[in-house]
């Protein structure tokens, strides 16, 4: 699970960032602050994975921060979420590798696409070399093979039905309890199972012993 860090002198953005955080099983907020120089001191004692941080905050920006924290190298993450949207600050906090730059006011369905980023580049990064198609993934090269979801699906979504699908009984899972699992609805969902058995990621069954309906199963592969 990773931990993460949010910086935001606005309670009720604060507050909206860490409900959007915890929404996603693999994140956990552990410590929130209101301006960017308590907590560089506590970053300096404590490790976590990801800061989500705001640009314009008391006693050092988040700019400044976000400087001191790759001159002291600290291993930390950062996602911007934030009104500032001048060229010279996009383009400096750019240049210090950011994982997400979003512009106040986002939506929830923009927000997990920066998680979903900051989880994309952390899986490319893993082991002792890094290859080509992992960096693609991460590059979203549009020559890497990997294909957009089509319009009115959403990658957040998807993720959220696949990881439904793994954790999923051998013998697969009827669309209505996915539903039940993902909070989505039925119909959704089959919109959602659909699409990925026809790329292939996903197979589906049908189930004549019900003792009554016949229902549809579908199932990941095996890892």
């Amino acid at each position: 699970m990773y931990r993460v860090v949010i910086v935001e002198d606005d309670p009720m953005v604060s507050l909206l960032n860490r409900t959007y955080v915890e929404r996603d099983s693999r994140f956990r907020v552990v410590q929130t602050f209101q301006d960017g120089q308590t907590a560089l001191n506590w970053l300096e004692q404590n490790p976590v994975d990801l800061v989500v941080l705001d640009v314009y905050m008391p006693l050092l920006t988040g700019e400044e921060l976000l400087r001191a924290l790759r001159s002291r190298r600290i291993d930390v993450d950062a996602i911007m979420v934030t009104a500032a949207n001048d060229r010279l600050t996009v383009d400096d906090l750019l240049k210090m590798g950011v994982v997400d730059y979003l512009m106040k006011p986002f939506t929830v369905e923009r927000f997990q696409q920066a998680l979903d980023t900051f989880c994309r580049h952390r899986e490319a990064l893993t082991g002792e070399s890094v290859g080509q198609s992992a960096l693609d993934k991460l590059f979203s090269h549009a020559g890497s093979g990997e294909c957009q979801p089509p319009k009115g699906l959403q990658e957040s979504t998807l993720e959220k039905v696949r990881a439904c699908l793994r954790a999923a009984p051998a013998q697969g899972m009827p669309s209505e309890a996915i539903s039940r699992q993902t909070g989505l609805s039925v119909v959704t969902v089959r919109r959602y199972v659909n699409y990925l058995v026809e790329r292939g990621e996903v197979s589906s069954t049908v189930n004549y012993d019900t003792g009554g309906r016949p229902c549809r199963l579908y199932r990941a592969p095996a890892p």
